[in-house]
């Protein structure tokens, strides 16, 4: 097998970053196809990247075949963050539209499914474990939040509950 096969791509419209058997994340520039930066740390497969948006914009989230999930600083080349709680592969990673208001600060959740029937929610400002860990009956090949808004009528005023937040996952039965 060849260690240099793409496994997954995801992209920003300038650059595009993939994820590799041979345990690398890079980051590509879509118009000279030369290759940018090159992320190392993980121990096996990387099975799945996203960029970041909003204030997380130079960020990459990673899972991989090591049962890791990775937070990636763009600007600096560097490992911020490993999140460790999976017992089998990761097989998707997304960026939650979730936020946490505590004293502090506004902290932003990353989410993770895997092969260990979970999708496991992480809180990205701590060093904590996992927020919230969702069991599943079957392995979690994909995630995608989408965002619901329930219709309001014209005399009805709006509120922060007009919006509802679901998970969908698509999964294999083993």
């Amino acid at each position: 097998m060849d260690n240099n096969n793409i496994g997954v791509i995801g992209g920003n419209g300038y650059t595009i970053c993939s994820g590799s058997f041979d345990k690398t994340i890079r980051i590509w520039d879509i118009e000279t196809t030369k290759q940018f930066n090159v992320f190392k740390g993980h121990k096996y497969n990387v099975m799945s990247v996203k960029y970041g948006s909003n204030e997380l914009l130079n960020t990459i989230l990673s899972g991989s075949a090591d049962n890791s999930v990775r937070l990636w600083d763009i600007r600096s080349c560097q490992q911020i963050q490993v999140f460790n709680g999976h017992t089998d592969q990761v097989c998707d990673v997304e960026y939650s539209p979730f936020v946490i208001k505590n004293s502090n600060d506004n902290s932003n959740v990353i989410c993770s499914g895997s092969d260990d029937k979970t999708i496991r929610f992480w809180d990205i400002r701590s060093n904590k474990s996992e927020l919230y860990v969702m069991k599943v009956d079957d392995q979690v090949l994909c995630l995608k939040f989408m965002e619901l808004k329930r219709k309001v009528n014209d005399n009805e005023q709006k509120s922060n509950c007009d919006i509802y937040v679901n998970i969908c996952y698509c999964s294999v039965k083993v």
